[in-house]
């Protein structure tokens, strides 16, 4: 499958409406040509500042706007962060993700960051963080200190945006994503499912991701978990395999990226997760918190690995090694499932093979 960043959003939206049992198909067999189908990269987030954000988004429990029960605690010390980064790597974790309640990190934080960063890449492990909004030099100073990965979500489409959020903008974010480009390192974005949005908004996220220039090499799909005291704490929960349909399209986009199960999937049985694989997911968090929000235990997720035949991805050593670039041709990873018949491959909407400037090789 050739790899492109000009999707139309009727494009999308066609996969969207394919036969349910057709697209995960047609995800799994993309998945394929591009990784090896039964390893899956392990991360493991903290939240090392939390609560009091000045941001005002509709589904945190972190948001300074809210009334929820969050105790909010000042930075962690490095100690303690160094000391949770080992403990993650004892337990099989790839990369160690550090998140700050913060809607942009000040001057004066820097250099606590920066030894976070320091200190968990010494360790060998790879290095993420999500921050807030970051300037140029704030993105480059990150890169020089060994991050390999920085988060920064869209969490919606652009439309549906402004019912989520009105302390920053979508084109700030974008902004953002930029920075952490082109200051070398691997882009983690992706989004939430179930914030009262409709399939078109599901379908407009994906739309913004890849047509990015180069698409993110990790794409998080959360599924929103209601916090009591939020503007979403009551919102009706969407169905399953609609999360799942989406894995299932981000895969087939950004066929080289990694599409991580995040925030959501502790209420998930193992079938569910056993089909967000099948439908092209290849990496989650592990351990029993996600910055607030409850995850399923180690213990949970080693049984269902070994279930299914999961093994773990090692980490790897440099910015450079952390990932292919996402919009590099490759060569299959394994052996392809079959194609589908010519009936049904008339339902998918065929590859186009223009890249876009800036997308060559890390």
């Amino acid at each position: 499958m050739t790899v492109r960043n000009d999707w139309s959003r009727d494009e999308i939206a066609a996969l969207f409406e394919l036969p349910f049992m057709d697209l995960v198909f047609q995800a799994q067999t993309v998945h394929r040509e591009h990784f090896e189908p039964n390893t899956i990269q392990v991360s493991t987030l903290l939240s090392i500042k939390t609560g009091n954000c000045p941001e005002d988004c509709s589904y945190c429990s972190q948001s300074g706007h809210h009334n929820t029960a969050l105790q909010a605690e000042k930075k962690l010390a490095v100690a303690k962060v160094l000391e949770a980064a080992a403990e993650a790597q004892r337990t099989g974790s790839s990369r160690f993700c550090m998140g700050a309640a913060w809607r942009n990190p000040h001057e004066r934080d820097m250099p606590y960051v920066l030894e976070l960063v320091q200190g968990v890449k010494a360790m060998g492990m790879e290095t993420c963080m999500t921050l807030g909004m970051l300037t140029a030099s704030q993105a480059q100073r990150l890169q020089e200190a060994g991050l390999d990965y920085y988060n920064h979500n869209l969490d919606t489409s652009r439309e549906h945006y402004p019912e989520i959020i009105s302390t920053r903008t979508y084109d700030d974010r974008l902004d953002t994503l930029a920075h952490v480009r082109a200051a070398g390192m691997k882009v983690c974005s992706g989004g939430i499912v179930g914030l009262g949005e409709q399939r078109e908004d599901r379908v407009g996220l994906l739309f913004e991701l890849a047509t990015l220039p180069v698409h993110p090499e990790s794409v998080p799909i959360n599924l929103l978990v209601p916090v009591a005291g939020t503007p979403l704490g009551e919102t009706a929960r969407l169905p399953v395999l609609e999360w799942i349909r989406t894995i299932a399209v981000a895969r087939i986009l950004m066929p080289k990226s990694y599409v991580r199960l995040s925030a959501g999937r502790e209420s998930l049985s193992e079938s569910d997760q056993a089909l967000a694989f099948m439908a092209g997911a290849n990496s989650l968090f592990y351990g029993e918190k996600l910055l607030t929000t409850p995850n399923a235990d180690t213990g949970r997720d080693e049984a269902l690995f070994a279930t299914l035949g999961l093994k773990k991805e090692a980490p790897r050593p440099s910015v450079r090694a952390t990932a292919v670039d996402a919009m590099a041709p490759t060569q299959s990873a394994q052996p392809s499932l079959p194609s589908l018949n010519a009936a049904e491959a008339t339902r998918v909407p065929a590859a186009c093979p223009r890249r876009l400037a800036g997308s060559t090789p890390a």
